[in-house]
Formats: C-alpha cells, sequence, structure tokens
C-alpha cells in the first residue's frame, strides 16, 4: 500500500508539472527574430588602424566592425567575410566542401584562402558558427 500511495504521488506530480511545463512552452521557446546579419564595414577604424578585412585582436575567433570608427558593435566573421575562403580546396588527399576542423591542432573550424592549401598554405578560421 506504501508503494502504491508513493507511485500514486509521483504520477500526480509528473502530471501537474506536464501541464504547468505545457503553458510555459511558448514562454520558453520565443520565437527566432529575422533580422539579416548585419554587414561588416569595411575597412573599419579600431585601435587607430584600418582594416581591410576581419581582425581577431581580443578575441579566438575573427570579427569586423558594424561601423567605420568601431564604436562597439560588431560580429563574428563569416566564410563569405573578406579574406573570403575559397570552396571547394584541396587539403592533404582531399576535397573540401565547407570549413573544417581537420588538421587543426586547436580543433577550430578553418578554410583555404586558396583552391589548394597544399600549395599555398593560405588560410583563415571560420566563424564558431561556420562547422
Amino acid at each position: 500500500l506504501e508503494v502504491m500511495r508513493h507511485f500514486v504521488g509521483w504520477v500526480s506530480l509528473a502530471v501537474c508539472m506536464h501541464g504547468l511545463n505545457a503553458e510555459l512552452v511558448s514562454h520558453l521557446h520565443p520565437p527566432k527574430q529575422e533580422i539579416s546579419i548585419a554587414n561588416c564595414v569595411f575597412p573599419f577604424i579600431y585601435g587607430g588602424e584600418f582594416h581591410y578585412s576581419c581582425i581577431s585582436d581580443y578575441s579566438d575567433f575573427d570579427w569586423c566592425s558594424l561601423d567605420f570608427q568601431f564604436q562597439g558593435r560588431w560580429r563574428y566573421c563569416t566564410a563569405l567575410d573578406p579574406p573570403m575562403c575559397v570552396f571547394p580546396f584541396q587539403f592533404r588527399k582531399k576535397t573540401v566542401n565547407e570549413c573544417t576542423k581537420e588538421g587543426y591542432i586547436l580543433n577550430r573550424s578553418w578554410c583555404s584562402l586558396t583552391n589548394n592549401y597544399n600549395k599555398d598554405r593560405k588560410w583563415k578560421q571560420c566563424s564558431p558558427h561556420n562547422f
């Protein structure tokens, strides 16, 4: 009898919590904003210098300013920001069609800036959103 009462108590709690959660679903998962990604401004001035491509100053990932004179508004750069990734590219014995973590000791994504990384060795780190 004690086991049955314990079981009924847990079932009642589960039903009650499910009912409460059903009412909160719309608040827990608000709709995503439909704002297009803001464009980087090139060149931009940061630290008293002109920058003509994304930089990694004080960041693990490349970023750009959203204003000509940096005013605190920025975003992470993507594969489409200068310098632009070139896809597909040759890496080792593979053809790569997107940012990859292969070969990067820090396990971060990167891309080639030419169609043959093996030959040119030019690359950039991709945004944390380009995996």
